[in-house]
């Protein structure tokens, strides 16, 4: 028996994820269909799987799986692209909701364009959490690092040239180091002029992306703790920018960025 799901691909500065409306697509196994459909070259391509549903607690709910199945805690940019989804697709008429996340609940500012759809998100991220400077050992080439929790754990590292790191053959290394057990994502960033960080990650679960919402917060924090920048500033990554405001009012960390709808499409799901 087959079935057919349909799904909207979407992007928010490169980090591509496939996006399904889980209250008229129920989906049974998502972390396996997530490393299915995410392949490039067999499934739609993508950097992993979210799953947009009810909550309790909030306006909409969010899962999001990793391109390796596993299940997320948050994505910043995967957020940016919901609040899109739920507003031109007419699920909400609102632009300030909620959304129910792994990582707590977080408020999703709205601004749409001239055409009436959305064309930027802000995000409340929240308090950055568990701010420490870590020392990695040796073998690495990198002695410390930043950590910053932003729900999920990153470490940051401060580069003179971010385009000569090999990211592909040092991220996993650090993402498997032994001082997190439960991996962690990575990213190298280089201070730029006119409050500009530029940032290369790599993702726990996912390998190199053309971009991390929670990543470029705790860049931006990171910076911020070492006064490397202000409390605001533009990360650019490798699919684009976004602008992240560490506010000292509340202490909440504030994502604004694009989300790009890029295709609506079905897949067909054989089932038992």
């Amino acid at each position: 028996m087959t079935q057919k799901i349909r799904f909207t691909k979407m992007h928010g500065a490169g980090n591509d994820y496939i996006y399904v409306d889980a209250t008229r697509n129920p989906l049974q196994n998502p972390g396996e269909l997530s490393v299915a459909w995410s392949r490039p070259h067999t499934g739609i391509g993508s950097d992993g799987l979210v799953l947009i549903g009810r909550s309790d607690v909030a306006d909409f709910s969010m899962r999001i799986f990793n391109a390796d199945g596993s299940e997320a805690r948050m994505c910043g940019n995967a957020s940016r692209c919901i609040g899109k989804y739920v507003y031109d697709e007419g699920l909400t008429n609102r632009t300030t909701v909620t959304l129910d996340t792994l990582s707590g609940i977080k408020t999703l500012v709205l601004h749409p364009g001239p055409d009436g759809r959305i064309a930027t998100v802000t995000v409340d991220m929240g308090a950055p959490r568990d701010l420490r400077t870590v020392d990695l050992g040796d073998g690495y080439g990198f002695r410390h690092g930043q950590f910053v929790s932003m729900g999920n754990p990153h470490l940051v590292l401060f580069v003179p040239d971010v385009e000569a790191v090999d990211l592909a053959a040092i991220g996993p290394r650090l993402e498997r180091h032994p001082q997190f057990p439960g991996g962690i994502n990575v990213e190298f960033a280089q201070i730029l002029s006119g409050g500009r960080i530029r940032m290369r990650v790599w993702e726990r679960g996912s390998g190199i992306t053309q971009a991390c919402g929670t990543g470029a917060c705790a860049t931006a924090v990171a910076a911020s703790l070492v006064r490397l920048t202000e409390r605001t500033a533009t990360v650019v990554m490798d699919g684009g920018e976004v602008t992240i405001e560490w506010r000292e009012s509340d202490g909440h960390v504030y994502m604004t960025g694009g989300a790009v709808k890029v295709f609506d499409g079905e897949i067909e799901l054989t089932t038992e």
